[in-house]
């Protein structure tokens, strides 16, 4: 049996889930007297699908996060219960420096600009 703060974290849980969709069924509702009304368009009438599907969105989660967290135990150790699973995350992949190019030789304009441009820069200091 689940401890106590377990079980009214869970029900917290259903009761936001409950209100989201409850919430968003109404806001659902809204669109679809707009789009029923004189100057509604197409654009109510797909908030009026999208909607609920936004109210159900925070059930999904909690239902996959815990349906994770059950694999997760089933598969970790048996000392490890469901509530405590915890998903390793890989390590960060190391990006290896770039090997440095041989430099190409300086063309003479690009050179002559180059130049000019030192030659600015010690004018504006």
């Amino acid at each position: 049996m689940p401890a106590p703060s377990v079980t009214l974290r869970r029900l917290g849980i259903a009761g936001v889930c409950l209100v989201s969709l409850a919430l968003c069924c109404g806001l659902a509702w809204w669109q679809w007297e707009r789009f029923s009304s004189a100057n509604g368009t197409f654009q109510n009438l797909g908030y009026v699908l999208q909607w609920p599907l936004f109210g159900l969105f925070p059930a999904f989660m909690f239902w996959r996060i815990r349906k994770l967290r059950r694999q997760a135990a089933e598969a970790g150790t048996p000392e490890q219960t469901a509530e405590t699973a915890v998903a390793e995350v890989p390590a960060p992949r190391q990006r290896r420096a770039p090997s440095p190019r041989p430099a190409a030789p300086e063309d003479d304009e690009l050179a002559a600009y180059n130049k000019y441009l030192r030659e600015l820069n010690a004018r504006d200091k």
